[in-house]
């Protein structure tokens, strides 16, 4: 049976520029207390699931360090602060990401990353009416845009081949909503 247990410290270890890092002091059912890894994510996150006239899905390759190695993934990005409306954060990050501006948005799914350990929330939008401008990357930013079938992208997700969870979830949940 699931029992509440109870915070009763929690000590930020390092401030980082997304992320803090905290250790978190938990009283358990039998009142020992165990000490468990918390990241606080500052601001959120969007994504966008865009789909394009003949029905391909806009994707960025792009380098993740965390993996090493080059990902496929659907266009997001975190809030510039966290009063921004999540649908304007993702309108941005399709647009500085892809070049592609949307005309028509509405919200796919809302998804928490990394629930055994970070709060992250990234709200994934649907994306149509597109108009192809030009990519407004960070410095910092080495993204290829590419586009690819439904069908491409779901073999691809079953395959292993990808794994990111926000795209995971953005693709599989427009599979099912267009069948």
């Amino acid at each position: 049976m699931v029992q509440k247990l109870k915070r009763i410290k929690r000590e930020l270890v390092k401030e980082c520029a997304i992320v803090d890092v905290y250790t978190d002091s938990i009283e358990l059912p039998d009142g020992k207390v165990a000490k468990w890894d918390y990241i606080a994510h500052r601001k959120g996150a969007a994504a966008t699931l865009a789909v394009l006239p003949d029905g391909k899905i806009l994707m960025v390759k792009q380098y993740r360090n965390a993996l090493d190695r080059i990902t496929l993934e659907i266009p997001a990005g975190a809030r510039d602060d966290v009063t921004e409306d999540m649908a304007v954060c993702a309108k941005r990050e399709l647009e500085e990401e892809t070049g592609y501006v949307c005309h028509k948005m509405e919200r796919l799914l809302s998804l928490r990353s990394t629930v055994a350990f970070c709060n992250e929330r990234i709200d994934v939008y649907l994306a149509t009416e597109l108009t192809e401008g030009k990519q407004k990357l960070d410095g910092e930013e080495y993204i290829d845009v590419v586009s690819c079938e439904l069908s491409e992208l779901c073999e691809k997700i079953y395959a292993g081949e990808i794994q990111d969870a926000k795209t995971v979830a953005a693709v599989l949940a427009y599979a099912n909503r267009i069948r």
